[in-house]
C-alpha cells in the first residue's frame, strides 16, 4: 500500500521515548492505520469520519519524555476504542487528528446523530 498521502506517521516509543517497539501508526486525510507486529503483523484501519472523540492522556512519566497517548472513541464495530500511545508532540498530534476528522465528516455530510445506537435492538439507528 503506497504511504505518499500520509499527513503524519510515527512509532510508538517507550523506554527512554525510544521507538523501540513495532507498533507503527500513519494518518490520512481519510484514515488511520495501525500497524502492529513483526513476524505476524496485523493492520487494523479506522476511517476518520466514524472517530467520535479524541482525548490526550499524559502521565508524569510521558510528560517528562514529551509523549502522550491518545484515547479514541469511533462507531467502527470492530474497534470501538483504541489508543494511539506514547507518541512525541501527542498535543499537536491530537489537534491535527481532530481537524481531520471534522474535515472528513463535513466532506462526507455525517453529523454524530447518525451513530447513535437504538438500544431495543443493538443496531444502527439513522435518525
Amino acid at each position: 500500500m503506497e504511504r505518499l498521502n500520509a499527513v503524519w506517521q510515527e512509532r510508538k516509543r517507550i523506554i527512554f521515548a525510544l521507538p523501540w517497539t513495532f507498533t507503527k501508526y500513519i494518518l490520512t486525510k481519510e484514515k488511520l492505520l495501525i500497524q502492529t507486529g513483526i513476524l505476524n503483523t496485523k493492520e487494523e484501519e479506522v476511517r476518520l469520519y466514524r472517530i467520535m472523540d479524541v482525548t490526550l492522556r499524559r502521565s508524569l512519566i510521558q510528560r517528562l519524555f514529551g509523549l502522550g497517548t491518545i484515547h479514541c472513541c469511533s462507531a467502527d464495530k470492530s474497534t470501538p476504542e483504541f489508543d494511539i500511545q506514547w507518541i512525541p508532540n501527542s498535543a499537536q498530534v491530537k489537534e491535527q487528528l481532530s481537524d481531520l476528522v471534522e474535515a472528513e465528516r463535513m466532506a462526507k455530510r455525517v453529523s454524530s446523530r447518525e451513530f447513535m445506537v437504538d438500544e431495543d435492538d443493538g443496531d444502527d439507528a439513522l435518525l
